[in-house]
């Protein structure tokens, strides 16, 4: 088998500051995570920025550059740079840091879905900032927006543009189509690093069958074209990359994707999360990817070809 790949989301724009106080916000604590998430084991880096003043979302690529050139000195690890953004940001604001920082990898959401995640604003008892609160409960009114024109034109931009390559995310099996049909008319390239997602509202549920079916499904459509991940939301996270592993998958941990690291127990770092899936797929005999070998596996362009 394969040696795993471990991702780790470290902020993203999903979860607000009032739900962990061990959420990274300025970009001091974005970098002094993610190095010490690569540290733990990461080869790759999944990075959101925030305002470091009320840990909103921002797409504003000066701050990316507070932080990205401060992690690349420290650590060998793959940045992959969010062009989802956050809620309500247009294409050109989620573009705008990427097409700066040109690098090795972005994420790239394959399809347009309802994303809700006002149900965990329910569980929060006391707000830190204003924004907060509605940010998360307007989600029963949102579409993420990813069309086939959206998609294309970020292809073109960054991946023809800069050599950039994508982790292709997945929260429906329609989605695993949809990047098929890109792979047809030739507007991406395998091998194909495709991140299926479990638990997100809007998306296919958190169900062993359905990682099944998304792996039979992707198996039957890319072959060997592809590179195969899973992560999973909140309490799944865990259980699901295990199976991930076990299945010769690759895994993404991370506080963008669970705030927690057992049951009723907070996360107190992305790192925690790292050293954990680590620990369980080397007891399960697995062997955990460099960042070289990662790259060789998903054909980056290398971390001196970046611009930060």
């Amino acid at each position: 088998m394969a040696k795993v790949i471990i991702s780790c989301a470290v902020t993203g724009a999903i979860h607000t500051p009032s739900m962990s106080d061990h959420l990274p916000i300025t970009p001091q604590e974005i970098a002094e995570q993610s190095i010490a998430a690569a540290e733990a084991g990461a080869a790759i880096l999944h990075l959101h920025a925030r305002d470091p003043n009320d840990g909103r979302p921002t797409p504003d690529p000066a701050v990316f550059m507070q932080f990205l050139p401060v992690i690349k000195q420290s650590t060998d690890a793959v940045i992959n740079i969010t062009t989802g953004g956050g809620l309500g940001m247009s294409l050109d604001e989620r573009l705008a840091a990427p097409l700066q920082a040109s690098p090795e990898m972005c994420s790239l959401n394959m399809g347009s879905m309802n994303f809700n995640i006002a149900p965990s604003a329910a569980r929060v008892k006391k707000w830190k900032y204003e924004w907060e609160k509605p940010y998360l409960e307007n989600t029963t009114n949102y579409i993420f927006r990813n069309t086939f024109q959206d998609i294309e034109q970020v292809v073109e931009r960054l991946g023809k543009g800069h050599g950039t390559r994508f982790e292709f995310e997945c929260y429906d099996v329609g989605h695993l189509y949809n990047l098929a049909h890109m792979l047809d008319r030739k507007i991406v390239e395998p091998p194909l690093f495709t991140q299926t997602i479990f638990g997100i509202l809007g998306g296919i549920g958190a169900e062993p069958r359905n990682l099944m079916f998304m792996k039979e499904t992707a198996d039957r459509l890319f072959g060997k074209d592809y590179v195969w991940s899973v992560l999973a939301a909140g309490r799944n996270q865990m259980p699901f990359t295990t199976m991930a592993g076990m299945l010769g998958g690759n895994v993404r941990v991370g506080l963008e994707d669970s705030l927690w690291i057992g049951k009723g127990q907070p996360a107190k770092s992305n790192a925690e999360q790292v050293a954990k899936i680590r620990r369980i797929l080397e007891e399960l005999s697995l062997e955990i990817a460099t960042p070289a070998e990662a790259r060789e596996m998903l054909a980056l362009k290398g971390g001196d070809r970046v611009k930060f």
